[in-house]
């Protein structure tokens, strides 16, 4: 596969209107339904996900085991190797800005809700045994680090290790249609891929409004505690308001940098929060437990990963547990998947996959082990009213359990303040993602319209608002289950489509070393990548679109990387002598000297080179690079060179220029 295989939708930033308005009716339909008949929709959507969990319960768990193989496989194969984006290009974040940015990537209000919430209900009401036993104490935070762990973040690792490869490496749209470009060609620029973009954007916008739900009435019953605002629907409408609002402030005015910064803020209060816990409850207890768990977890997670219950099923568990955690898994995975893609450009597949697998959940098995166990020793201490408490209104949960411990109005205070702006920034970003998923974007680093922004913004709002009046949480966690199901099928040919692609890629390079010249490492490469050539005249179209959809932005990013080495350097469009224009990079190195590399249409000659073919129009790409290397200045042919084999291209020339003048001084 190449670069010139590919087509946008359209040239430049705009709208794709079929995934726009079809997302956007697919929501409105959905809301307007919920809120002009309720009990239907609630017994209707009560039916879909009985019938999901009988027919596809099996699915959802096989899914989630075969994408974490997947990934783990992919990571300590020779891919691993791969870098997300061209051969030269560096990580944009120091690893400690990228492990932050990951932790608020896919951490929000909901672990609070669940790390009481769930290890509770776990002990109480396990799937199978006793409860309120030993065993199901050390079982229930198992469950809840299992639903939490791993398998949902290799769902996220694959969806952004995907989007980064395609964008960065290959030069395709940051989209989700280009993973599926090995598998289905052109056609994902149609129809087919219009409907994979809508499968998203309607998975995102169930897994946020999920998001968004369980904050509402978590957070209203901490603002009741605090400053005794009322529980209820005007409260909850009110918070839903504040996400709206805060998300269109930041789509009109600009302010990615301070939520980031606000997200990251958040990760360092959190911390805090859980070592105050830890501290002033029964440490010794609180760190036995977390050593178990680990254990437990590690020893246990074969079986839990394949368990279907196929001879003793529990079916309500099930839905309630398991399969909604999956759905909301995928849902959220292309929406997580793209912010990781774009943090992660220049790491390898393996460092990304490693990193995004192992330090979110770091901080979620930190945290879940120190609330989920204070809460089952605070019950097993003889407090049965706060476990009937944290179980039927798990909302209530974690403010109860703060209760408990020193300074509570100050804590409470700051638990609120992390809830807040976990809720926020979940409600911003979701918005922005389903904004460019909707979306024509030239590069990877642009973002749709603020009024794109904006309308998705509202819509999770109104979705909000509509499913938690047709049954409040529980609600919005059945939908998750159903929207989630078709988008699992497309990450099943997402994984098909970036194997494909990585095998190709593979594939050519042991072909081009074996017949590789002898010679300086950086001619070797050089002569790899020009029998990459598909043979053949292409046409003046066709060479036109490569130079300005691939060679003019790989020129553009190479001059960015010379740059960042503090050389001067630019990217511009010039006129040849012939009259014929051309794309040209000029640099200078630290002695002064010039180095231009220019990209010029030329025609492909006749066979045995005595005259040139009788096609008056450009049917390849030739490079002139001056001064000449110890190949000359001649030209050779480009065109069919990918995105990143274009940028290692301009950086062999220069550095084996580099190389020529350290010789000769």
């Amino acid at each position: 596969m190449s670069d010139t295989d590919v087509r946008p939708d359209e040239a430049g930033n705009g709208l794709k209107r079929r995934v726009f308005y079809g997302s956007v009716a697919g929501v409105l339909a959905i809301a307007l339904w919920a809120t002009a008949s309720p009990t239907s929709a609630a017994s209707t959507i009560g039916s879909l996900v009985g019938w999901t969990s009988e027919w596809f319960g099996w699915f959802y768990i096989a899914f989630a085991t075969a994408v974490l193989v997947f990934v783990l496989a992919i990571a300590f194969s020779r891919y691993g190797k791969v870098k997300l984006g061209p051969e030269h290009s560096t990580p944009r974040f120091s690893t400690f800005a990228w492990a932050s940015m990951l932790f608020a990537a896919g951490i929000g209000t909901d672990l609070m809700f669940f790390a009481v919430a769930e290890p509770v209900a776990q002990f109480l009401a396990p799937p199978v045994g006793e409860g309120g036993t030993a065993e199901a104490a050390a079982d229930a935070t198992v469950w809840t680090l299992f639903h939490y762990g791993i398998n949902g973040w290799g769902m996220y690792a694959l969806m952004g290790m995907a989007l980064a490869y395609f964008a960065y490496r290959m030069n395709m749209p940051l989209a989700i249609r280009s993973v599926l470009y090995p598998i289905f060609g052109k056609r994902v620029h149609g129809t087919l891929g219009d409907a994979v973009d809508i499968a998203a954007v309607l998975g995102t916008i169930f897994g946020v409004a999920t998001s968004l739900g369980i904050g509402v009435v978590q957070l209203n019953y901490g603002l009741s505690v605090l400053f005794g605002i009322p529980e209820g629907r005007a409260a909850q409408l009110g918070l839903i308001a504040l996400a709206v609002g805060v998300a269109t402030v930041s789509a009109v005015s600009g302010v990615d940098r301070g939520i980031k910064r606000l997200s990251q803020l958040n990760v360092v209060l959190a911390l805090g929060l859980a070592g105050f816990v830890l501290v002033t409850g029964n440490t010794a207890f609180l760190l036995n437990g977390l050593v178990q768990n680990v254990g437990d977890f590690v020893s246990s997670f074969p079986g839990l990963t394949t368990e279907t219950f196929a001879y003793d099923r529990p079916d309500e568990w099930l839905s309630a547990w398991t399969l909604f955690f999956w759905a909301w898994w995928i849902a959220w995975a292309s929406f997580v998947g793209l912010f990781l893609a774009r943090i992660s450009r220049g790491r390898t597949i393996r460092q990304f996959v490693a990193g995004t697998l192992l330090l979110p959940f770091s901080y979620i098995l930190m945290w879940v082990s120190i609330f989920g166990n204070s809460a089952i020793d605070r019950i097993r201490q003889g407090d049965a009213a706060f476990g009937e408490t944290a179980m039927n209104l798990p909302e209530r949960g974690f403010y109860t359990l703060l209760a408990d411990y020193p300074a509570f109005p100050f804590i409470a205070s700051i638990a609120t303040f992390i809830g807040l702006l976990f809720y926020v920034t979940s409600a911003d970003s979701g918005a922005l993602v389903m904004a460019n998923l909707s979306s024509r974007l030239r590069r990877p680093q642009d973002d749709a319209a603020p009024g794109v922004r904006i309308v998705w913004a509202v819509a999770t709002g109104v979705l909000t608002a509509a499913m938690l009046l047709v049954g409040g949480v529980p609600a919005l966690q059945n939908a998750t289950i159903i929207m989630g199901l078709p988008f699992g099928f497309v990450m099943v040919l997402v994984m098909v489509g970036l194997y494909r692609a990585l095998r190709s890629e593979a594939d050519r390079a042991v072909n081009r070393h074996r017949i590789a010249p002898s010679g300086r490492p950086a001619a070797r490469r050089r002569a790899r990548l020009r029998r990459r050539r598909t043979p053949g005249p292409t046409g003046r179209e066709r060479v036109d679109q490569y130079l300005h959809e691939t060679a003019r932005p790989a020129l553009a990013e190479a001059a960015a990387e010379l740059r960042a080495r503090h050389l001067a350097s630019d990217t511009r469009w010039v006129v040849d002598d012939a009259g014929t224009p051309c794309v040209e990079l000029t640099a200078q190195t630290d002695d002064g000297s010039p180095f231009r590399y220019r990209i010029r249409p030329g025609r492909v000659p006749h066979r045995g080179g005595a005259r040139p073919s009788s096609d008056p129009g450009a049917s390849r790409l030739d490079v002139q690079v001056e001064p000449g290397g110890r190949d000359g200045a001649v030209g050779y042919d480009v065109m069919n060179f990918t995105h990143a084999q274009l940028i290692d291209d301009v950086m062999d020339r220069f550095e084996q220029h580099v190389d020529g003048r350290v010789a000769r001084g």
